[in-house]
């Protein structure tokens, strides 16, 4: 069901489940995802698909569903020949899926729907979301982001997804974007060790959220399950927000052939370490399917 308690209410209470990553799950299901738009491509042609994606997770014991609009942007719409009107529909339309989703799983416990807004390097499709240092200014950015995060937030989801965030100055860029939306959201960089993907220091990265009244949460994701403890409890301590934590397998994605590689280090053992450093949003990212989100549900129940 949806809820009347809001995201930031229940994190006020305890530790809520996030789902796991959108891609692994519609490939599984057979869905082609190698387009440059992803699983955003699959909001124009197989929107079921999604629907269903969504509804494996809550089925699975998530209590939030992260939207397929990872990588829908108006520039990389354009790309393939859709235009501003019909890609502002598409971005809406990811909202109203994981919404009925959320009818579908007929479950007692309260769902909330994520809005995800991916870097701007998601657009390039390059890879360079793991990197960061595009070249443009944070007002560049800002201009970037802005009419997305605009057609999101009239979706009314219940909180925007501002993640996978490689830079602190599109962090920066970002926080100005949401201003005035009306809908709260989180923000998670992507890191490496004890520093984002563009080399910033996260003692400096997370100091830019601390007083942004608008996120509600702040941590990490798309990173490697072993960078998420130290990360969180910096999190915690220099910006006294809830954390949120979603890492990946623990495997390593190839940019260049488009695949991943290695193997998964993923474990629910993990989570109550991540609780214990102050994460309160808790599941995963590219790899960590449904089974592993019911393993995370199960040891945060069991906390």
């Amino acid at each position: 069901m949806t809820s009347t308690l809001t995201l930031a209410e229940a994190l006020a209470a305890g530790t809520v489940v996030l789902d796991g990553g959108m891609s692994n799950q519609l490939e599984s299901a057979g869905h082609d995802l190698s387009d440059e738009l992803w699983s955003a491509r699959l909001l124009a042609e197989q929107p079921e698909a999604v629907t269903e994606a969504h509804l494996a997770y809550f089925r699975a014991g998530a209590d939030v569903a992260i939207t397929s609009s990872y990588q829908a942007t108006f520039e990389g719409f354009a790309k393939r020949g859709i235009d501003h009107d019909r890609a502002a529909e598409l971005m809406a339309l990811s909202v109203e899926l994981a919404r009925e989703a959320a009818r579908r799983a007929r479950v007692a416990r309260p769902l909330w729907v994520a809005a995800s807004a991916g870097p701007y390097g998601a657009m390039l499709a390059d890879g360079s979301e793991y990197r960061g240092r595009y070249g443009l200014t944070v007002e560049e950015l800002e201009r970037f982001h802005r009419p997305r995060l605009e057609v999101l937030a009239s979706a009314r989801p219940d909180v925007l997804a501002l993640e996978t965030v490689p830079d602190a100055d599109e962090a920066a860029a970002l926080l100005r974007a949401v201003r005035g939306l009306g809908v709260p959201a989180w923000l998670t960089y992507s890191v490496a060790g004890g520093r984002t993907r563009a080399g910033q220091p996260l003692e400096e990265a997370f100091a830019l959220v601390a007083d942004a009244d608008e996120v509600i949460a702040v941590g990490v994701n798309c990173c490697a399950p072993e960078d998420v403890d130290a990360a969180a409890a910096t999190a915690a301590r220099v910006t006294g927000k809830p954390v949120v934590v979603y890492p990946n397998s623990g495997e390593t994605w190839d940019a260049e052939a488009r695949t991943w590689t290695g193997h998964s280090s993923f474990t629910t053992d993990q989570v109550r370490g991540w609780q214990q450093a102050g994460a309160r949003l808790i599941g995963g990212c590219c790899r960590v399917g449904p089974e592993a989100i019911t393993g995370i549900a199960g040891a945060l129940s069991a906390a």
